[in-house]
């Protein structure tokens, strides 16, 4: 027995006797990654005083932070079932992510071999330069054993040179502990020889939080210390916007950073922690870029985390959660992502028009706003959060991400509390986080209107609701953008457009590629109401020609759209499954806007807009 295995037991052993008057010894999950080199970890679950009659184990098909389902299961194999002493047990495999133990012993051990090769926030992934752990893609877990505390031992990691970084309460060499199942599912542990840095924050009450970054990443300490002192700044902005930090459980926050250009990209909140994954080759040149994830992510530790849906809680590891309030947790924190970066001088108001004109585009220039409320593309979530489905779909008709939508409505709210009531978001936001963050309340969306009705009056609130949450009305964005001397316009004024031919040659699934030698092919749904979509053509149709001209790619086909005026007629010649056709497509203008500064647009900007502009927009950290 090596010294790290003796360590560990003797850690377990003394974690299960602190947990055993009155409570139930803590289940205990052994992971080691003796072939890293393949992708593989294997870990063994030790289950002690197992109750009587059937034991049932699962793997998850939901992940926190994440809305959709996902087939964890499908990533562990060689699981087996043994007592204490190494004896097998009858392990059935009833589902395919689902295995019970009808006879057993008092204590049972579980073993299985993991397959992980996807760095992103919700899978894992193993090789010999680190473990990116995202736990229900990892941990299979005892059914009916949520409560009990669970220790997390990580074995044999010196060898690769890696270190733990994870808001698991740390008890000695690698070993840590989490109150119950969703503390332990929420959260994400790097391991790798990551390069830290950490800085104090005073909150309001006095007491110390300690943030902290792990980046994985090839860039220097020196450079990893410099990008601490640039997220410190969001930090402090954000908090301003609340009045204070949370309490992090055990006094610190943690930003998982993992940068290579084979990941998959991501940012995913937990409670004291986030995991951002980038597709850089390293954080030094992108360090900007980078602060958009760590904003948006951060933010999330007040709004998702504690100001929680209470469609959401508790957390159901088994299938999709649904919320109708994304648009508030998802989007209302998109909204603040971004504008912190601006109010911490990392962004100018130039550079945040372009982010306005996305808000402003999702939710007058879309089908579905037009149709649907931004409560239904919350809900519509569990098939558009990184879904698995390989089945086309129609979202470009019937979704808007609730990301943009909910941001749409946070930047109207914004503009109409500073115009309408000498009030701001801010003075909103921080009201929902007395009234149902702080104290741990799970709010539906009648908790938020009660909130602003409060803060306002019932009419405005009953009204705001009623038509831009519950409804489909749309605010008057060009006004209201007007105050603070920002220009809502056409992006190209007087120019030809066809539509979004939704081509993309990277098809891949046998028998679909051909039909694009000799054509373009539509591969998505055409867009409602747009000239190609009233021409008839959608997916599935190739285009041979347009106006007497070989198409072979989108941008063959975008030079002839863009040589022509408003109003023009485009003689398409197309092949489907029926046979050859002709169609007409009737040129329309680019109907998408853009959001320019007043002084951009050559127009005066009065003292009124201005000090309107730098009270929305400045920075709030005294």
């Amino acid at each position: 027995m090596n010294k790290l295995i003796l360590t560990t037991l003797c850690v377990f052993f003394a974690a299960t006797c602190a947990f055993a008057q009155p409570a139930q010894r803590p289940l205990f999950y052994s992971i080691s990654f003796p072939n890293a080199a393949h992708h593989e970890a294997e870990v063994v679950l030790t289950v002690p005083q197992a109750p009587s009659g059937t034991l049932q184990f699962r793997m998850s098909r939901s992940s926190a932070g994440r809305y959709a389902t996902h087939e964890f299961g499908k990533n562990v194999y060689n699981i087996k079932a043994t007592d204490m002493d190494g004896k097998p047990l009858e392990l059935k495999q009833s589902e395919g992510d689902v295995y019970t133990l009808d006879i057993h012993p008092e204590t049972v051990k579980i073993s299985y071999t993991l397959f992980a090769n996807w760095t992103d926030g919700t899978y894992a992934s193993v090789d010999e330069s680190h473990a990116h752990l995202n736990m229900p893609a990892v941990i299979l877990w005892t059914v009916g054993q949520d409560a009990r505390p669970i220790t997390v031992s990580f074995e044999g990691i010196d060898k690769y040179g890696w270190k733990v970084a994870t808001q698991l309460k740390s008890e000695g060499e690698n070993v840590f502990d989490a109150p119950n199942l969703q503390y332990l599912m929420d959260s994400p542990t790097e391991l790798s020889n990551y390069k830290g840095t950490s800085w104090k924050v005073t909150n309001t009450d006095g007491k110390t939080e300690t943030i902290n970054i792990a980046a994985h990443s090839d860039d220097n300490q020196g450079l990893i210390d410099n990008f601490g002192k640039m997220v410190q700044k969001v930090v402090l902005e954000e908090k301003a916007v609340f009045g204070e930090l949370p309490a992090y459980d055990f006094g610190e926050y943690t930003f998982l950073d993992d940068v290579y250009p084979s990941n998959a990209g991501d940012g995913m909140e937990h409670r004291n922690s986030t995991c951002i994954v980038e597709t850089d080759k390293q954080i030094a040149g992108n360090e900007v870029d980078e602060l958009s994830t760590f904003s948006h992510e951060y933010f999330h530790s007040w709004n998702v985390k504690r100001i929680r849906p209470k469609s959401l809680e508790p957390f159901n590891f088994t299938h999709a959660n649904m919320s109708s309030e994304l648009w508030f947790a998802e989007g209302f924190t998109q909204y603040y992502g971004e504008m912190a970066l601006v109010r911490a001088g990392f962004h100018s108001v130039d550079d945040y028009t372009k982010v306005i004109g996305g808000l402003v585009n999702a939710v007058l220039e879309t089908p579905a706003a037009a149709k649907y409320p931004e409560t239904q593309m919350s809900r519509y979530s569990v098939f558009a959060d990184a879904g698995v489905s390989i089945d086309p779909n129609n979202m470009r008709n019937m979704f808007t991400t609730y990301y943009y939508y909910g941001g749409a409505t946070a930047l109207a709210l914004d503009l109409r509390l500073r115009s309408e009531f000498n009030l701001t978001l801010d003075d909103y936001m921080k009201a929902v986080w007395l009234a149902v963050g702080k104290v741990q309340k799970p709010y539906t969306i009648a908790d938020l209107q009660k909130i602003l009705g409060k803060l306002t009056n019932p009419k405005f609130a009953d009204s705001f609701f009623a038509k831009y949450i519950n409804g489909t009305d749309k605010n008057d964005y060009a006004a209201l953008l007007a105050k603070a001397g920002l220009l809502l316009q056409k992006a190209r004024a007087g120019k030809a457009w066809a539509g979004p031919v939704g081509s993309d040659r990277r098809r891949g699934r046998s028998g679909m590629a051909g039909a694009s030698n000799d054509g373009l092919v539509i591969q998505s749904s055409t867009l409602i109401g747009s000239p190609i979509y009233k021409a008839g053509l959608d997916a599935g149709d190739v285009i041979l020609k347009a106006d007497g001209q070989e198409i072979k790619d989108e941008q063959a086909f975008n030079a002839i759209v863009d040589g022509k005026k408003v109003g023009d007629k485009i003689l398409v010649d197309y092949r489907n499954r029926t046979g050859a056709h002709q169609t007409t497509i009737t040129l329309e203008e680019y109907p998408y806007l853009e959001v320019v500064t007043y002084e951009k647009a050559g127009k005066q900007l009065t003292k009124e807009q201005q000090d309107f502009r730098n009270s929305w927009l400045s920075s709030k950290v005294k």
